[in-house]
């Protein structure tokens, strides 16, 4: 009953308000209104549950009257049944919702959900995290709107990037990062958008190359780091993608060596020359990728924003240092696989030329008896050398002492 009445009661507020946006439908709005009241329900009860081996019979009564709690004016319903030390919890594991969380001078105050972060109150105490993963077009829209991002950011933010971006809308900037990660030799690309403002951090991952999970849990292990704004915690995001970086460069380190030990041991072989050709072409795709990033993080630690500090700043310039080192990293070790591949080259053509110095030696040395036997092949009449008596002993001891004298001269000078 009491739940009836309070479910009335908004019925009636909302109907002598009016919502946010233009009134053209009374049964719309109350529709909507009981829609946001069954999934406040649907929520609060959720967070009753997990909090009732603490606060028993007290914390469902509380989340209970916490959902059916509705503002006129369109304001978000909270669900503050979690308690500051609570994990951050999914909002849908069915949507691409991965979290969306409230917090109060760093500390976690409510889970709210993405359809209700619409007239969200936003001041220097309070930050709003909402992170999407893979969400739906519809979906991704729904939280454009309630944030009141304009439809030329909605039409950005919808669709895919392929490269990194950064575009500032003046209450709000939209970066573009890619995600990078290496399975099975393979390249795998991923996106990774951050939208923040005063008070507020939305963040978009399409792919598996990267997660916020491990960096959300940590900054709420140091409220103090939260409450230093939305501008902080996505030059931390930007920080945990370098990491990724550094990681993905090790990774290339370690084949790159393996390649040049055996190149040097054993020469490249066509399957060779294929494997580091692709490396190439993938270590120029990750330089592409993620030398926008440095110009990003440059670009962010001189602009002048109200919603980023100058302690943020000096951050960003962290961040840019350390990704242009990675890229620096990136490049050298392309150099290291073009010059690797122009040793083998060139050891191979050494090979082949002390191939081709042996061959031309013996045959030189060959050439010899081979001149000899034919001159006296030839069958003359007069040939007096065939009649004496040490003609035969002669023509061999000058035939070996040539090819001995020859020898002698071509293994000196190093072709045999």
């Amino acid at each position: 009953m009491e739940d009836e009445k309070k479910t009335e009661a908004s019925e009636k507020s909302n109907e002598s308000v009016g919502p946010a946006g233009p009134r053209e439908n009374v049964q719309d709005q109350e529709g909507a209104t009981a829609s946001a009241g069954q999934a406040g329900n649907n929520t609060g009860a959720q967070l009753a549950d997990n909090q009732g081996n603490k606060a028993g019979g007290r914390a469902g009564v509380v989340a209970g009257d916490n959902a059916a709690t509705a503002d006129a004016s369109g304001a978000p319903q909270k669900k503050t049944g979690a308690t500051a030390d609570a994990k951050t919890a999914s909002v849908d594991s069915s949507s691409g919702v991965v979290a969306s969380v409230e917090y109060v001078r760093g500390q976690l105050h409510a889970v709210i959900a993405p359809e209700n972060i619409s007239g969200y109150k936003r001041d220097a105490d309070h930050l709003l995290w909402t992170g999407l993963k893979d969400p739906s077009d519809e979906e991704l829209r729904m939280t454009c709107k309630n944030l009141s991002f304009s439809k030329l950011a909605t039409k950005e933010i919808v669709k895919r990037h392929y490269r990194p971006k950064v575009i500032d809308y003046g209450d709000y900037i939209l970066i573009v990062a890619v995600t990078i990660s290496r399975e099975n030799k393979k390249i795998v690309y991923g996106e990774m958008q951050m939208i923040f403002g005063q008070s507020f951090i939305l963040t978009v991952r399409r792919g598996e190359a990267m997660t916020n999970t491990p960096l959300r849990k940590r900054l709420e292990g140091s409220p103090e780091l939260i409450a230093r704004g939305s501008d902080f915690v996505v030059a931390e995001i930007l920080d945990g993608l370098a990491d990724s970086y550094l990681a993905l460069a090790g990774s290339f380190e370690v084949d790159v060596e393996q390649l040049e030990q055996k190149m040097i041991l054993h020469g490249f072989r066509e399957s060779d020359v294929r494997k580091l050709y692709k490396m190439r072409r993938d270590l120029l795709r990750v330089h592409t990728s993620i030398a926008p990033v440095i110009e990003i993080c440059t670009r962010m630690s001189v602009v002048n924003l109200t919603f980023v500090e100058q302690d943020s700043q000096g951050y960003y310039r962290i961040v840019a240092d350390r990704v242009a080192r990675i890229d620096d990293q990136m490049n050298a070790l392309r150099e290291s696989l073009a010059f690797a591949f122009e040793a083998s080259q060139m050891i191979a053509q050494a090979h082949q030329t002390d191939i081709t110095k042996k061959l031309a030696s013996w045959a030189a040395i060959l050439a010899v008896p081979t001149a000899i036997a034919g001159i006296y092949g030839m069958n003359f009449t007069n040939m007096p050398e065939l009649n004496w008596t040490y003609g035969y002993p002669l023509i061999m001891l000058l035939m070996f002492l040539i090819c001995g004298l020859l020898f002698r001269q071509f293994r000196k000078t190093g072709w045999l």
